[in-house]
């Protein structure tokens, strides 16, 4: 784990803790500062292990504090299926999820639909029938996996796109060194279907698995691998200096994210959906990896990051 996870960590630990910098402004909002209408409820938010998700479920627990709540935080769990099934066994109420991650990896189809609608619908109607999971309206982010390289190494070896590399492999198979996490390399939509869809024949040797954070920092160096997989709302992109290869046969599925609830929790509390529906519709890809960067790239604590962003749009009190 990397530092800063490390820190984001300690703060999941503490719910309601309130950073303060030169008598400034506390970095949650104050329980009930928008209203009462929560007053009395509990709720467990989670998120999965890294930067975006964990933003998101702070998003979400300073949103419902404001409306009264009490919150308990147990982000930045380990791994997708980690935090699902926190959700399905009740041991979470409520964290987002990405629509691509559903279909594929939960509900198990192999083939993602390339329309980002039709995809929300089928997942959200087929997790409640099956799981009794609410789906949210999704954001208009689509945080898709991707494979990105150093800018001048790019042009170096001519690559643009996904479909470049099979012929990279044939011709300078030393060149086609890859990064990635342990999940993605056994997921149905990760480095097995990926592959297979471009024709990609690499040496086991030439594929590193690493940690997320490390993934980034590998592929600016250059050394461990040419190539990363990151995602493609990830800050680090733009402020490392990485170019993202074109997905050119569109293999990778979307990936919207949305806020899942179980559905008792839903039905009980209707008003976590009306508060949050608003908030997803300004999370676009842009508005996310400037909330990443903030994270990952500048330092930033999660917490204050996720408030600091409510407080801008208007969706909490300063």
């Amino acid at each position: 784990m990397s530092a800063m996870s490390k820190r984001i960590a300690v703060l999941a630990a503490l719910p309601g803790l309130l950073l303060t910098a030169c008598g400034g402004s506390p970095t949650t909002a104050e329980q009930g500062s928008l209203g009462s209408e929560l007053k009395g409820a509990t709720f467990t938010v989670g998120s999965k292990d890294f930067t975006e998700s964990i933003i998101l479920g702070h998003i979400t627990m300073d949103l419902l504090r404001a409306h009264g709540a009490n919150v308990n935080d147990k982000t930045n769990i380990k791994g997708s299926t980690n935090t699902r099934t926190a959700l399905t066994t009740g041991n979470v109420d409520m964290y987002w999820e990405y629509t691509g991650t559903a279909w594929v990896t939960y509900l198990k189809h192999t083939e993602p639909m390339a329309d980002p609608a039709k995809q929300y619908q089928a997942v959200a109607k087929e997790d409640l029938d099956a799981n009794k999971i609410v789906w949210s309206k999704p954001a208009p982010l689509n945080n898709t996996y991707a494979f990105a390289i150093r800018k001048e190494k790019a042009a170096e070896l001519g690559v643009s796109k996904l479909s470049d590399l099979a012929a990279l492999v044939q011709n300078k198979p030393n060149e086609a060194t890859f990064c990635i996490e342990s999940e993605f390399s056994t997921r149905d939509d990760g480095w097995p279907g990926m592959t297979k869809a471009y024709g990609i024949q690499v040496p086991k040797s030439n594929v590193k698995m690493l940690d997320t954070g490390l993934i980034y920092s590998e592929t600016k160096k250059g050394s461990t691998c040419n190539f990363g997989e990151v995602f493609a709302t990830d800050g680090r992109i733009a402020s490392m200096g990485l170019t993202v290869l074109q997905d050119d046969r569109k293999y990778f599925p979307v990936y919207n994210a949305a806020l899942t609830l179980r559905q008792d929790t839903a039905t009980k509390y209707p008003q976590i959906q009306r508060f949050l529906d608003p908030v997803a519709a300004k999370l676009d890809d842009n508005t996310m990896r400037q909330l990443n960067a903030k994270v990952d790239a500048d330092g930033l604590e999660a917490d204050q990051v996720a408030h600091e962003w409510l407080v801008e749009n208007g969706f909490v009190k300063k």
